[in-house]
């Protein structure tokens, strides 16, 4: 079995930083969504626009897990780096480990949230292609 050094946590800082950048910019682009919606639904109550709202709302809760998952994933990287720099090598391979399992959720909610993202566009295409039918 090859020693986990501290060069391997170090490697998924850049990627989970990466991540987390998206992860804000889709945060960002929902509160944008969210505030237009909440705008037009004052003016006109329609149920499209409160399906499109528990939709938006359900995405949001999914960003959030993903983006507690990320960071604790990064932050169980570098506890394992300092558990590897104080010689503590069995208990850092154990949490390089959980921190690798929480970005696999992190990821797994990822899938999910755009699963419902495309299937909320292609309700959209739907509706566009029935008014140009008309």
């Amino acid at each position: 079995m090859e020693e986990l050094t501290l060069t391997t946590p170090a490697l998924l800082f850049s990627a989970i930083s990466l991540i987390m950048l998206a992860y804000t910019n889709r945060f960002l682009a929902y509160a944008a969504v969210i505030r237009d919606l909440s705008e037009r639904y004052r003016e006109k109550r329609e149920d499209s626009l409160i399906r499109q709202i528990k939709n938006l709302k359900l995405r949001l809760q999914l960003t959030r897990w993903m983006q507690i998952f990320g960071i604790a994933s990064l932050l169980l990287c570098v506890l394992t780096m300092f558990l590897i720099y104080i010689d503590q090598h069995i208990v850092a391979v154990w949490i390089f480990g959980v921190a690798l399992m929480l970005l696999i959720l992190s990821l797994a909610f990822l899938i999910w949230e755009i699963q419902i993202s495309s299937k909320a566009l292609n309700h959209h295409l739907g509706d566009i292609e029935e008014q140009l039918k008309n």
